[in-house]
């Protein structure tokens, strides 16, 4: 349910509207964080409107964690109670998602809960790596330094996610005025076409039959023209599950260029949740199922799994990189020798940080030159539309010389 609250400042009469995802009154007060020169108004956002409410208002995701717990690290740093530290987060964070979990939890504090037991009720903002570090710090009394790795590793991802983001803008512009150009030339200029064409008397090119069958399918059942905008709509808001299939995941990999991307990414993440949960005493075996649930592609959670039966039937580390090392792709080898050099020198939570901070910055670089290296695989896609077209239209000319020396 979304309350949405209207905060007006006694002083200057000025007020502000702010979402609270929330099924109280009590809890919205807390959530919109409203000071002692404020009052504020409650009222229930129900059916249709509550839907275009969450449809426009800020959706929940990395940018918002990364806040919420760089800030809550930095107030539990400084011996500030876990109630006032929750309280003064509020106000970073946009989504009334976010504002409403602050709330649940700064309540069920108060109830007598335990800090890691209340985040657990909120599995679709926090995954199982953060939920575990959160567990392990607040166990070990470093709950303080968890936040704010979370927040760090929180806000790397955002950054990166943002640069991703943006490079893939280009593609996608491309692919829809593609579909729009061959629908808008369905209705005008391939009519006209198949006419000219039809008295040629001639058998046209499959191309030329292709756009000639989809302007006539087009033309008598104009609500077919729904389809490619539907196909496109599904693709982008899907984009996610379709990566999440094995077969997609095993193109991508082959991919040039989008396939290292892919594995600096996955590589990234993979080691630096290792990584922090290691250091946060977390037993090896646990760590690994943990980082093998928490990672994205399953390659790595195949990996990690693997490993963490390796170390159950009694190998080490390096025995079980060196057995496992071809799901890494090319640098499997590379990462043995580390992890041989961290298992002979006792430094393995520091040489785990140091690979995932080796991917980070590749994938930082690799990122901010995205689009320039896309450029040539949107540049393939958009030749192949153009030279469809092209040759779809002026194919049958071609052979307009022979057809008239027939006739004559």
């Amino acid at each position: 349910m979304i309350k949405k609250v209207t905060i007006t400042n006694i002083n200057t009469g000025h007020k502000t509207v702010t979402l609270v995802a929330t099924d109280s009154h009590e809890k919205a007060i807390i959530g919109c964080g409203v000071s002692a020169n404020e009052t504020v108004a409650i009222e229930d956002v129900t059916g249709a409107d509550e839907k275009l409410q969450l449809l426009t208002s800020p959706k929940p995701g990395t940018d918002d964690c990364g806040a919420f717990f760089s800030g809550l690290g930095r107030c539990l740093e400084r011996n500030i109670s876990m109630v006032k530290s929750l309280k003064l987060q509020v106000n970073r964070v946009r989504s009334p998602r976010y504002k409403g979990m602050i709330a649940d939890v700064i309540q069920a504090i108060a109830q007598g809960e335990k800090f890691s037991d209340a985040m657990s009720r909120f599995p679709d903002l926090f995954s199982d790596d953060i939920l575990s570090l959160l567990y392990a710090g607040e166990e070990a009394g470093q709950l303080a330094r968890v936040c704010k790795r979370v927040g760090m590793a929180q806000k790397k991802s955002s950054k990166t996610l943002k640069k991703l983001k943006g490079a893939l803008i280009y593609p996608g512009i491309v692919m829809v005025l593609g579909v729009a150009v061959v629908i808008v030339m369905s209705f005008t200029l391939v009519p006209a076409m198949s006419k000219l064409f039809a008295s040629f008397g001639t058998d046209l090119p499959v191309p030329t039959k292709m756009l000639i069958a989809l302007s006539d399918l087009f033309i008598h059942k104009p609500y077919m023209v729904a389809v490619p905008v539907i196909g496109l709509y599904m693709l982008f808001s899907n984009f996610g599950k379709i990566m999440a299939q094995r077969w997609m995941q095993d193109l991508v990999l082959k991919i040039p260029i989008v396939g290292a991307l892919v594995r600096k990414a996955a590589s990234s993440t993979s080691f630096r949740t290792l990584a922090m949960l290691t250091e946060s005493n977390i037993r090896l075996t646990g760590a690994l199922e943990i980082t093998a649930a928490a990672t994205w592609h399953y390659h790595y959670k195949e990996f990690f799994m693997r490993l963490r039966d390796h170390i159950t039937v009694g190998r080490n580390l390096h025995e079980g990189f060196l057995l496992e090392s071809h799901w890494l792709g090319s640098d499997g080898r590379n990462l043995c020798g580390l992890i041989e050099l961290a298992s002979e020198t006792g430094s393995g939570t520091e040489m785990l940080s140091e690979i995932a901070d080796d991917y980070e910055e590749e994938l930082d670089n690799m990122a901010a030159s995205l689009d320039k290296l896309i450029e040539p695989l949107t540049m393939l896609v958009l030749g192949v539309i153009v030279g469809f077209l092209i040759y779809a239209i002026y194919g049958p000319m071609f052979s307009l010389g022979d057809v008239i020396l027939k006739k004559k």
